[in-house]
């Protein structure tokens, strides 16, 4: 049974760095069976409706500005599944589940800077999914749990953010890590372990210095960890994999669920 994954994508330039995660990230993809294929919930692809890709060969796209010229080089030319992304359309229509199927759309940074960690040769099939904050947690949760059947087809489901994601915050120098990136950090690490949804569910109101960690306007790189979980409901088991920071709060977290 393969499992689901959050993984924590932290900013572009881990697609050119050598250090702890990028090494880290390199040795996860080797740890696992090879996916049949991959279901990437990506922080950076937002819409209102659930979207389903249908591409034959992904373009890469360069969601980003100001970097080094070399990440502009960088090609992932991930070929889609026609079988995965149909029995995800049956998987969501029997679950009542509203979804939009695209056939353009390239794979954003959330995306490809993650695979291109765990599988460089890009020989794997992707299945590139929206989120959308606007959904409850319960809502986002569904739609990952719909998608649980598909862990036992040798398909590697991924949620692509960041537990802790707060861009006015960052310190573009390494600094010490600040206390309230730990304390949100420590919460959820204890509300997951324990599977408590009621809790996880409202952490914007409950989980300590949750205004910081996930700032109104940036839930979009927390909430693929509803995606994640939902995938593992049937199992119910949560394992913190790694936990480092960089930018003084900036959390490159794996979770693995299942």
């Amino acid at each position: 049974m393969m499992p689901s994954l959050f993984i924590a994508h932290g900013a572009p330039l881990l697609a050119i760095e050598n250090n702890e995660y990028t090494q880290f990230l390199n040795e996860l993809g080797k740890s696992f069976p090879r996916p049949k294929a991959i279901v990437l919930f990506s922080a950076h692809w937002e819409s209102r409706a659930q979207k389903v890709s249908d591409v034959n060969t992904y373009s890469t796209i360069y969601d980003f500005g100001g970097f080094p010229h070399e990440l502009y080089q960088i090609q992932y030319p991930a070929q889609g599944d026609q079988q995965v992304s149909d029995e995800i359309k049956d998987l969501f229509k029997e679950n009542d589940i509203p979804f939009e199927m695209e056939t353009e759309r390239g794979l954003d940074h959330g995306a490809w800077v993650v695979l291109r960690l765990l599988y460089p040769n890009a020989d794997i099939p992707v299945i590139a999914m929206s989120v959308n904050p606007k959904l409850s947690p319960v809502e986002q949760y569904k739609i990952g749990k719909a998608l649980s059947d598909l862990r036992a087809k040798d398909v590697l489901v991924i949620g692509s953010g960041g537990t802790v994601h707060n861009l006015r915050a960052v310190k573009w120098a390494d600094n010490e890590v600040d206390q309230w990136a730990l304390e949100f950090d420590d919460w959820l690490a204890v509300h997951l372990a324990n599977w408590d949804l009621e809790s996880l569910f409202k952490y914007d109101s409950v989980a300590p210095n949750a205004e910081y960690a996930v700032p109104r306007y940036g839930s979009e790189h927390f909430i693929p960890i509803f995606y994640a979980m939902g995938a593992a409901d049937d199992v119910k088991k949560a394992t913190l994999l790694h936990r480092s920071y960089r930018y003084g709060n900036l959390s490159h977290s794996v979770w693995q669920f299942g």
